[in-house]
């Protein structure tokens, strides 16, 4: 892992600040917006806006790569990036923060591309798995921390737009100076939806549902606090406690995927959020109840997440993992476009408890889809199965395909071995 560390750590450190840029504008805009008299539609809007530029630049942003090249795309989109977080408090208004979040979820998703295909071009096969892990590691760090970063300053003053414009262009030095070279870019042979879902209608399915919990939790967390009267420390404290619960409780649900049908722990643990959230809604708990509910379904998404893109994996052969991996992000891309705005609409009806209300509604429906599908064909053998990685929603299908990749080829190994 040191050796690891050592080869990758411009790469990491560039990726870590992209990530508290990112954190701090996606939780700052829900209070701001608040702050300027948006409505919830509104700011439902502005949310979606960037998961919809994340999916159109999931789909660009490769070929763009193949024409110009990997450091101008990446310069490119970092001084896009850097613009608009300083334009957004000088045009409050919500139709410009619209196409605004279109454009730097655009710059985000071809950033993640660019630098996680630099990465994996890094490792060698001895270290690919390594270097994921790392990967995660730092983006799930650098969210965290950019929670932190919001009571640095006033959310009605400049200084928090500033502070990520600046961590945004500093990411880039360590990346762009490196002597990494760049990597080659290859096209993937691409499984269309309807492939996909012959091969795993849960996965698809699931994947769906996912994308709308987590745009909800990432997005629409702020604009919900803000609703409830939360202060901005109250609110970074529940949006850092979400991740902080991703990672604790990523590996313990991991390890027991390994070892039991994996659709009965995505069944279980859909069933258990579904009934937190639940309980939220209807006893609405104080603010320590608010952090265990926040750590508890951090918790079971992010494992749900990788729970499903691991149970796909387990009826892929390693030709297909890349191609894969593409099909099911852009089946997250498309729940996030709509999680944001559903949320929105049933928090203008239903108060600020709308919020929990969506994601319990989507875990239930998840539940009930995951039981069906448990009568409708065998689980496959545990021995015969792929090992469980941790995957964070944040990341692109490069590094999906490259650790879907991984978890096969020391599955084969390991069978080799024996």
């Amino acid at each position: 892992m040191f050796k690891v560390l050592a080869a990758t750590w411009p790469l990491l450190l560039g990726v870590m600040l992209l990530m508290v840029g990112n954190g701090v504008q996606a939780s700052l805009l829900g209070i701001r917006g608040a702050i300027e008299g948006f409505s919830t539609t509104q700011l439902a809007v502005v949310t979606s806006a960037y998961f919809a530029g994340f999916l159109v630049g999931s789909q660009v942003v490769p070929d763009l790569i193949r024409r110009v090249g990997h450091v101008r795309v990446f310069a490119a989109l970092g001084s896009m990036i850097s613009a608009v977080l300083v334009v957004y408090p000088v045009m409050p208004d919500w139709a410009v923060w619209t196409l605004l979040r279109v454009l730097i979820g655009f710059s985000f998703s071809g950033v993640y591309i660019t630098a996680e295909s630099w990465l994996n071009n890094t490792a060698t096969n001895e270290t690919r798995g390594q270097a994921m892990s790392a990967y995660m590691m730092v983006q799930m760090v650098g969210i965290i921390t950019s929670q932190a970063l919001l009571n640095a300053a006033d959310p009605s003053g400049f200084t928090l737009f500033v502070i990520p414009s600046v961590l945004v262009s500093l990411a880039f030095m360590p990346i762009l100076l490196t002597v990494t070279p760049t990597p080659t870019f290859e096209s993937t042979r691409r499984l269309s939806v309807r492939e996909l879902f012959r091969v795993s209608p849960l996965g698809i399915v699931g994947m769906l549902m996912t994308g709308g919990i987590f745009s909800a939790m990432f997005g629409m967390a702020s604009v919900w606090g803000t609703l409830e009267g939360l202060s901005v420390q109250e609110i970074s404290i529940f949006i850092g406690s979400i991740y902080v619960g991703g990672l604790v409780l990523q590996y313990p649900i991991g390890w027991a995927s390994d070892r039991m049908d994996r659709r009965q722990l995505i069944l279980g643990l859909a069933v258990v959020a579904g009934l937190l959230m639940g309980v939220t809604v209807l006893f609405q708990p104080p603010f320590w109840g608010l952090i265990a509910v926040a750590l508890l379904l951090g918790g079971i998404t992010n494992p749900v997440y990788s729970l499903l893109i691991a149970y796909t994996n387990d009826f892929l052969g390693k030709e297909d993992m890349a191609a894969a991996s593409a099909g099911l992000l852009f089946m997250n891309g498309l729940g996030a476009v709509c999680g944001p705005l559903v949320t929105g609409w049933i928090m203008e009806q239903a108060g600020p408890r709308g919020f929990f209300l969506f994601i319990g509604l989507l875990y239930g429906a998840m539940a009930i889809y995951a039981g069906w599908r448990m009568t409708r064909r065998a689980a496959p053998a545990v021995a015969d199965t792929g090992s469980f990685a941790s995957v964070a929603p944040t990341a692109s299908s490069v590094a999906v395909g490259a650790v879907m990749e991984v978890v096969t080829e020391a599955q084969e190994a390991q069978q080799a071995a024996e």
